[in-house]
């Protein structure tokens, strides 16, 4: 057999191996003891494959009329795998990055009660994976909530404490804990230590700032300026965000909402029923907060011409009154019962706040509820940041 022959029998035998293959046969260049391989298919339409993770080179699909497969100056040698190429159903990679995070979204489309389409029917036509369907996310173990609770409670007290110091003042000799262990349940809890910082962050696009209008005011009358706020309700199973709308010269409670996300729609829930309920306030204060700053948030204030004031950064004092009430629920009533779920804690808070209105008496309304200066339209002392905040602070 001549020479041409063999070629042609050992390409038929053998297929063509990339960098990783081992061995002479055809489509390598022998160069004495390193061999440089040629990466390139001589027929443009059958590009040679991949290696594998594990060095294993994949077999070519050759066409049933091969014949000579020796490299030609005219084959293409485009890239192997493309940066973004089409994946399985059409999409490019970068779209499909963009189109997984829409996937929850769809999960709420399935109808498992469907009477003409099964739930792995659904799945398929809304491009989701049936075991994402099925997938329930793991809560906080009850070693985490436990600490969570213990970080509540000296946050309540020390808010000036950061992750260093707040895991040097719960770490002891039987339970070490590591920092990074209580920066990611600090941060899901929403809570950062008060200090001074610079001028690092900006507002999101979108969100504007608005400023503070209550420095040495004097505040006289009921409804002359509404606050809101957020903070983190611990539970026995678990934990919830609490969001309120109090009136800052009677402390009355005028709405609240629970809730187990940081979105913006149990804040605009607050608000509208407080606005719906006891009318409107000449001036409306709130922190720096996404939800607070969200344009969705500030329509409303908006629309009922009321003016918007914002926390300072770094002002600890600034929105006080409701930083106040937040201790006085914690310590008074969270704390005392552990509530096991969200439901009991919901009824919990209900009856608490109605006897925070129109029970609980007040040193700063002269030992009278908050109802009766909001409902009855009592008045007192003029009351001013800086006065009530060194009655707070002493």
């Amino acid at each position: 057999m001549s020479n041409h022959g063999q070629s042609i029998s050992a390409c038929s035998r053998r297929p063509i191996q990339d960098q990783s293959g081992l061995g002479n046969t055809e489509g390598t260049q022998n160069t004495g003891s390193t061999q440089q391989r040629i990466r390139y298919s001589c027929y443009p339409n059958y590009p040679v494959e991949a290696t594998s993770l594990r060095g294993i080179t994949l077999p070519i699909q050759w066409p049933r009329k091969s014949a000579y497969c020796r490299a030609r100056p005219g084959a293409d040698r485009s890239p192997l795998v493309s940066t973004n190429r089409a994946a399985q159903g059409g999409k490019r990679l970068s779209q499909k990055k963009i189109t997984d995070g829409l996937v929850g979204d769809r999960r709420r489309l399935i109808e498992p009660t469907h009477d003409q389409l099964s739930i792995s029917q659904q799945c398929d036509l809304l491009d989701i994976p049936r075991a994402n369907y099925y997938y329930q996310p793991v809560g906080e173990s009850a070693a985490n909530l436990a600490l969570m609770v213990r970080i509540d409670k000296l946050f309540t007290d020390r808010p000036e404490l950061g992750v260093r110091r707040m895991q040097q003042e719960l770490t002891t000799i039987d339970c070490p804990l590591n920092p990074k262990r209580i920066r990611r349940l600090m941060r899901l809890m929403d809570l950062e230590a008060i200090y001074p910082k610079p001028n690092l962050s900006k507002p999101a696009e979108g969100h504007q700032i608005y400023p503070y209008l209550l420095g040495g005011v004097a505040i006289e009358e009921a409804n002359q300026v509404w606050s809101t706020d957020i903070t983190y309700i611990p539970m026995a199973n678990g934990f919830l965000y609490l969001c309120a709308v109090i009136d800052w010269y009677t402390r009355f409670v005028l709405s609240w909402r629970l809730s187990n996300t940081l979105l913006v729609d149990f804040c605009i829930d607050a608000l509208q029923d407080a606005l719906k309920q006891w009318g409107k306030p000449r001036i409306f204060n709130t922190d720096q907060g996404s939800q607070f700053t969200s344009p969705r948030f500030l329509a409303p204030l908006k629309a009922a011409e009321i003016q918007i004031s914002m926390d300072g950064k770094g002002r600890a004092i600034d929105n006080i009154f409701i930083e106040r009430l937040w201790r006085t629920v914690k310590y008074e009533h969270v704390y005392l019962h552990a509530y096991p779920n969200g439901l009991a804690l919901e009824r919990g808070l209900a009856k608490y706040f109605h006897f925070y209105n129109y029970g609980r008496k007040h040193q700063s309304l002269d030992y009278q509820t908050p109802a009766r200066w909001y409902v009855d339209g009592i008045k007192g002392k003029k009351n001013t940041i800086s006065e009530s905040a060194s009655i707070l602070l002493n």
